[in-house]
This record gives structure tokens, sequence and C-alpha cells, in this order.
């Protein structure tokens, strides 16, 4: 009986942590503090050397609930990336997951070196440990802040983040491999990279696929789809894993192709996972702290502290500047991307790993790792807003976006409804504009359900819901926002071939003779953008009129104020695009048809 009641104790005080890390975030998120250092913080109380006195010194299970939720965390963050967000910066982001953590790990090495008297293989072990950054913190600091960042520097962020991790973990691997066996050599290194990777990117690849085809064809019971889900990726994990190929960076890519197909109960998976990725990063964050010893920091606090600085202030700035200069960032921008790398559970995760396997020094690298993530996340974590802010990266931010309801419809991948509040001032509203592809189903008006027929005319303070494609179904949130100002188009930018976005189709088509529907003879060149593209309108977006190609030529006030016309007899042999430009193109296309994105 008295096990039985120490599994009891373990549960309560186990549930009890959880708990208070979660009500701990309502504190967090309305002083901005970092979530991350409150967990952390709530683990040390918890521990021996707090009040709360927990003997807590079991590296294996902290490493397992590490590993899975570092998992779930990055097959979230594929989860919810938009392919076509982060195809500009694929080349970018790639250099800094890659060289640029390499080039981090080699600039702090020497501080570690001398600063906590190491040898070279120690001190590059904690450059390693410490490189990566940790998505988790800096998208939810962006967040809980109100940042909007520039779409370039915001993707770049994201992508870099999701694919750093793989690398970091490889890196400390093969250190830890080295410093256990003490033999290693340049081709075994690059063998087991090339090995890593090229598995990794397989399995996640497939999986991602199996996965995909099983949520559309296996006639599943209602609510199982999302731990299905949440299982397979898991799975894929762990036979990457098995295969000796990068877990990691299986599950971020089996998320990005789960993520850009349409799926079941899609929204329903993403709510489970966020659930769920949010249970993970707190257990892991509480029990990380658990292992925490402050008596213990005391001997390496000074020397951790300068390692951190170092890091934040020289290394990172140098990869970064190093490894975006050969792409069109300016300096303001790399500036940023360099201050923003949090690092997080991330490290200390990866720091786990030399106390795992009882590598002499290891209570060292897991100190040093705590130390340089408290101090990133108070420096770095509660200054983002105003260097973001301060270095112009940081776009004003828009009204409130509004209140969509997605409900998926059983059985049904082609169609999902979506919900909306009619705001007086919307695009809706004021224009009666609507997409093409999405169609208005009822309308609730004083707690009465209309058809939209019977509804006519809609009324502000309606709540309707139109049925429209899961891919497409966020583009519906810009015909529901209050309209922005929209400012003339500058007279000297139009000339025989740039017309007004408020011209009307019909006057169009009496200039340069095309043929126009009697329903779209009367919507302006913005309307006719609005409704049939499938995305928010950005500069250089086309559309086909007849024999003529509708071009974006600037957008003020979210809409096309200017369009270029591109007529037949400009149609000619175009200048083959430089080599990088076909190499480039063609990398995306291969994605494209190996992804199915």
């Amino acid at each position: 009986m008295a096990s039985l009641d120490q599994v009891s104790i373990a549960i309560l005080l186990g549930a009890a942590l959880v708990m208070a890390g979660i009500l701990s975030s309502l504190l967090a998120l309305r002083f901005g503090a970092p979530l991350l250092l409150v967990f952390l913080v709530i683990g040390m109380l918890a521990g021996d050397s707090g009040p709360g006195q927990i003997q807590f010194d079991d590296v294996r299970s902290t490493y397992l609930v590490g590993s899975v939720a570092l998992a779930l965390i990055l097959f979230d963050g594929g989860l919810r990336t938009r392919f076509q967000s982060i195809r500009a910066v694929l080349a970018p982001s790639m250099v800094l997951a890659t060289i640029g953590v390499l080039l981090t790990a080699l600039v702090t090495a020497p501080v570690a070196k001398y600063a906590l008297d190491l040898n070279w293989t120690e001190a590059l072990l904690v450059g390693a440990v410490v490189a990566s950054t940790d998505a988790a913190a800096v998208f939810l600091l962006v967040h809980t802040q109100g940042l909007r960042l520039r779409p370039r520097v915001g993707a770049t962020l994201e992508a870099e983040s999701g694919t750093n991790d793989p690398f970091a973990i490889f890196l400390t691997l093969m250190l830890v491999e080295f410093i256990s066996s003490g033999t290693s050599s340049a081709a075994h290194v690059v063998l087991e990279f090339l090995r890593e990777a090229v598995l990794g990117a397989i399995i996640g690849v497939i999986g991602g696929r199996l996965v995909v085809i099983a949520l559309n064809r296996v006639a599943l019971p209602q609510g199982l789809h999302a731990p299905f889900v949440t299982t397979a990726a898991l799975v894929i994990f762990g036979a990457a894993q098995i295969a000796h190929g990068s877990g990691f960076l299986a599950v971020y890519l089996a998320g990005i192709i789960i993520g850009n197909r349409p799926t079941r109960a899609h929204n329903s998976v993403v709510t489970f996972l966020d659930a769920a990725t949010w249970l993970a990063q707190i257990v892991m964050f509480v029990l990380l702290g658990l292992l925490v010893s402050p008596l213990r920091l005391g001997s390496s606090a000074g020397p951790a502290v300068l390692v951190a600085l170092v890091l934040m202030l020289v290394a990172r700035p140098l990869a970064v500047f190093l490894c975006l200069a050969p792409f069109r960032f300016s300096w303001r921008e790399k500036i940023f991307i360099a201050w923003t790398g949090l690092r997080g559970a991330v490290a200390i995760f990866l720091a786990s790993i030399p106390m795992l396997v009882g590598l002499a020094k290891a209570y060292l690298y897991f100190d040093v790792a705590f130390v340089v993530v408290i101090i990133s996340l108070l420096l770095q974590g509660w200054t983002l807003a105003f260097a973001a802010r301060r270095l112009h990266v940081a776009l004003p931010r828009a009204d409130r976006g509004p209140r969509r309801v997605e409900l998926d419809l059983p059985g049904q991948l082609e169609q999902q409804l979506v919900g909306y509040p009619v705001r007086p001032k919307s695009l809706y509203f004021r224009r009666g504009l609507i997409p093409s592809w999405s169609k208005p189903t009822l309308v609730i008006r004083n707690e009465h359900i209309l058809s939209p027929a019977e509804a006519d005319p809609i009324q502000p303070d309606d709540y309707i819901y139109l049925l429209a494609p899961p891919e497409k179904a966020e583009a519906l949130d810009r015909f529901f926002v209050d309209m922005q100002p929209s400012s003339a188009p500058d007279p000297h930018l139009l000339g025989d071939f740039m017309v007004s976005g408020e011209h009307t189709l019909c006057e169009l088509a009496e200039i340069y003779g095309v043929t126009v529907s009697e329903e779209n003879a009367k919507l302006t060149l913005a309307d006719y953008f609005d409704i049939h593209l499938d995305h928010a309108p950005k500069q250089g977006a086309t559309l086909e009129m007849d024999t003529i190609v509708l071009v974006a030529r600037s957008i003020s006030g979210g809409r096309i104020n200017v369009v270029g016309l591109r007529l037949p007899e400009e149609d000619g042999e175009s200048e083959p695009p430089p080599r990088v430009q076909r190499w480039k193109q063609r990398l995306v296309q291969l994605w494209s048809s190996v992804a199915g994105v």
C-alpha cells in the first residue's frame, strides 16, 4: 500500500506543478514575462534546493519527455507553416540553420574554453549546445508582445527556428560521441550528417503523405482524427530515429506536408496539437527546472554569463551577417534577426544529453546552458518589441482580425463552414463583395437562423456563415475587417498600359475591346481582384481577363489601386532567367512535386 501511496503522491505533485505552470502563464502574459522563464522558475522552486524539496534527478525520463515535447513542437510548427510564405526565404533560412549554427558554435567555443577551463572539444560542445534558437520562445514572445513583423523577416525567423534544431542536435551528438570514444574523422561526421539528413527527409516526406492519405480515406470515428495525427507524428519521429535519421527533421517536414494539403478535421487537429504542445512544453520546462541546482550554479555562474554575452553580442550577430551577406537583407533586418536568436528549452534539452551518457563535466554543460537561457530570455525576450520598433521591422498593427469560426463537415474535404460577424465598415458590407469560390449558406440575426435570401439585405452585427475550400478559408478574413483608407493612385504611374483600380471592367472593355460578362461589367478592377484572388492582393498578382492579363502594380489600404495591362502584342520571347533563378525554380518545383504542396 505504501508504494501505491507514493504513486498517488507523485501524480498529485506532478499535476499540481503543471497546473501552477498553466495558471502562472496568465501572470506572465500580463507583465510580458517570457513563459519559458516562468515554467523553469516553478521547477526550480519545487526542486530540492527550493521550498518544494522534491528530489528529482531522473535524466532519462527528462530526456524522454523532452524528445517527445520537442518533436510535437516542431511538428506543430510545420503544420502551421504555409509553404507559400517561406518558399522565398528557404535559401537564407537553410544557411542560417546549418552554417549559422556551426559559426555560432565555433565563435563561442574559445570563450567557453578559457572561461570554463575546458579543452577544445568540450568547449565546442558548449558552443553546439547553445547555438540553436528556440522556435517556441521566439514566436510566443512575438505573439504576446503584439508584434507584426515584416513578412520576409518573420518568415526567415520561422523557417530558421524550425530547421536549426536538427542540425544542432546532430552536432551535439557527434561531439558527445567523440568525447566518449575519443575517435572520429571528418569523413565519418560528413557521412553521418548526410545519412541523418537524407533519411530524415525521406521518412518525413513519405510519412506526411501517408498521414494525408489515411486522414482522407480512412473513416475514423469523430474525434479520433487529432489523436491519430499526433501519434502518427511520434511514429514518424521514432521510425526516423531508429533508422538513424533525424527524427526532428522528419516530423517538421511531415508537419509542413500535412498542413499544406486539404485533410479532414484540419481545425480539430490544429486545436488538439496546440493544447498538446502547450502541455508538453510546460511538463518539459518544469522537469528541466527540477534538474537545476541553484547551489551548484554558483561556481559556474560568472563564466556562464560571459559565454551568454559573447553568444548574444558577438557570435550570433557575426554568424547572421556572414550567412545573410549573399541575400538582400538590410542591415536593420540583419540586426533584428541576430537579436531575435532566443535560446530556450532546446539548449537545456541538448545539455541533458551529456548527463544521460555520463560524460565528465556533464553538469557543467547543463548549468552553463541554463544560465545562457535565463540571460537570453531576460535581455532579448523583454527587449524584443523595443528592438523591432527601433529597427523598423515591425509593421503597424492592423485592426484586430475578425472572430472566425471554423466547423469541419464530416466526410467533406472540399468545403469548410466558416463564420464571421458583419462589421459596418467591412469590405463585404460596403461593397457586397465575396470571392467566387465561397458561398453564403446562412445568417444569424437576433438569435434567428435565416437563409441568405431571407436575410437580404445583410445588416451590421449579423453573423454570416459561408462554405469555402479549407486551403482558402483564411483569405476570407480580409472581407470582414474594417476597410482601410485608400489613397489615390499616383498620376505619374498611369500610362498607356496602367489604369486606376477604380475603373470598371466595362470601361476597360470599351477601350481595349475585350469581352466582359454582364454580371462583371460594373465591378471595378480592384473588386475583380478581390473576388477572384485566392489570397490577399499582393504586388505582382495577375488575373486573366479575356485576351489580356491584369497585373497588380500598387496596393493601398489593402486594395489594389493601380493595375497594369499585359496586352497580347506584348507577348514575345522572354529572356531566359539567370542561372541561379533557374536552379531556384527547379528546386521549388521539385519540392512541390515531392511534397504535394
